[in-house]
């Protein structure tokens, strides 16, 4: 990745982190709005190495096709499929937009996808019926009416041999399909945006980090910037800003706290670190080509639900089994052990003391992992896969994820599972919290962004972002809930 840089210290758009999310906004802006300025400030080496890296995430492409925690059941029994859609909606709003770029020429080479089925796997009377009657009522719509459900160990082992292979035959086993899911490198992903931007008149600056925003009196943003490059002239500068966004991952509550921007009071982050386990050996990836995603433990957070999962990364296959959830007081994976105590404020000490107490559960279950013995560990992917062999995996860290942690009206300090997007009340400053289903979401994401932030551009805008992404026809709902040459693995 090549720095690219100008002389002047005014901008009119500061993007602060490399990752899928600073990306996407810079594409899109690059191509909306070709004669403004932008930079991207990355406080790495590189672009995408921290949450956006292949081996920091599960490389889902998220479409509720088999995460079991966007399809709950109700009290009478049914099954809630609002959140699925609703997310498989603005996955196809994001593989519209790649579509869009390699059929335009603007960005070139699909490695970055692939098509990977994406099953759901469950054991148990209890929860073969329940996945039974999730597959019947996802059925129903037509995003998901490819989706297949069996019953019968020999389908499953048709379809993904390890999770039945030397199981006992007694227990009920139940498992869904969906042939057309697939498997994306956002690290790769996240390099061809970037590259795209920069093409475009964007400036990339790694080695940059901010450590400071403060509103000037004409509405614009000064940053304070610290060279992290070992032959810097000069350590600090400065920067202003008509726009901020702040895509910097869990560096961004603290720089939005930094702003002083009403609209993060009573914001806080809980920091939850991860490992998985990863086999290259040739002989037990062959025998796995899909997504498999099981029933999360109580207590266990979404990012923590269990899944066997082919990865594809610079071209090689590989298997990879977790999360195992941990903890870090980090807010990243390459940050300060103090993050979490250096965001605590009086605005969202109550926050995060109510959500601790609601949560007991997830307290009690992270606590459980952290302690856990390699060998308890390696048991949990042995109930996915019982023929693992110990010598055949590895262990590697994920990257880190905050849960956000807001103060609702009425219910305290409640801990959110998602991604969520800030924005000041002046649309001049806007950062993004949380976590999955995150960056498989990150076009819609954004575009709702340029809506809430740029309401005198976004009509002036809106043909063009039409005929990028046919199906935006339900965005201005995804602004309204925010705060203050071929298919692209086709399904």
């Amino acid at each position: 990745m090549t720095s690219y840089s100008r002389t002047g210290d005014e901008v009119d758009v500061a993007l602060v982190g490399g990752g899928i999310m600073s990306a996407t906004l810079g594409a899109l802006l690059s191509l909306l709005e070709p004669t403004w300025t932008i930079r991207i400030y990355e406080r790495l080496d590189d672009v995408a190495l921290e949450s956006s890296s292949p081996w920091n995430n599960a490389g889902t492409g998220h479409a509720a096709l088999c995460e079991l925690n966007y399809t709950p059941e109700r009290v009478d029994g049914s099954i809630d499929i609002s959140k699925a859609v609703k997310i498989n909606e603005q996955f196809q709003v994001s593989r519209e937009f790649w579509n869009h770029l390699l059929t335009a020429g603007l960005m070139e080479g699909t490695e970055f996808i692939n098509v990977t089925p994406h099953m759901t796997f469950v054991r148990g009377e209890e929860n073969v019926d329940y996945l039974r009657r999730r597959f019947e009522t996802l059925r129903e719509h037509p995003l998901f009416n490819d989706l297949e459900f069996t019953a019968d160990p020999a389908v499953i082992q048709q379809w993904a041999p390890l999770l039945v292979e030397a199981r006992d035959p007694s227990e009920p086993v139940a498992a869904t399909r969906a042939a057309g899911g697939t498997d994306v490198d956002f690290g790769a992903l996240t390099r061809k945006l970037v590259d795209l931007a920069v093409e475009q008149g964007a400036e990339l600056h790694v080695e940059h980090e901010v450590k400071g925003l403060k509103k000037l009196k004409d509405g614009r943003w000064k940053l304070t910037l610290r060279d992290r490059s070992w032959n810097a002239p000069t350590r600090s500068k400065t920067v202003t800003a008509r726009f901020v966004f702040v895509g910097a991952g869990g560096g961004a509550l603290p720089l939005l706290q930094a702003s002083g921007i009403k609209e993060i009071r009573g914001y806080g982050g809980f920091p939850i670190s991860g490992e998985f386990l990863r086999t290259e050996v040739p002989e037990v990836v062959a025998q796995h080509h899909a997504k498999v995603y099981g029933k999360a433990d109580v207590g266990a957070p979404p990012m923590s639900v269990p899944h066997l999962d082919t990865r594809v990364v610079d071209g090689k296959s590989y298997l990879m089994f977790g999360p195992y959830a941990g903890f870090s007081p980090k807010y990243l994976k390459k940050g300060k052990y103090l993050g979490l105590i250096t965001s605590l404020r009086a605005h969202n000490l109550f926050s995060m003391l109510g959500a601790g107490v609601k949560n007991l559960d997830l307290t009690q279950y992270l606590v459980g992992q952290v302690v856990a013995q390699p060998e308890t560990k390696f048991h949990e992917l042995q109930r996915f896969m019982p023929t693992a062999q110990p010598g055949d995996w590895e262990t590697i860290t994920a990257g880190q994820r905050v849960q956000v942690i807001k103060w609702v009206k009425g219910k305290g300090g409640v801990l959110e599972f998602g991604t969520e997007v800030i924005a000041a009340q002046d649309g001049s400053i806007a950062g993004l919290l949380g976590a999955s289903p995150g960056a498989s979401t990150a076009v819609s994401a954004m575009v709702a962004l340029l809506e809430r932030c740029f309401p005198g551009r976004y009509a002036d805008w809106a043909p063009a972002l039409g005929s990028m992404m046919p199906s935006l026809g339900g965005m201005a709902d995804d602004a309204a809930s925010l705060t203050s040459g071929e298919q692209v693995a086709a399904q």
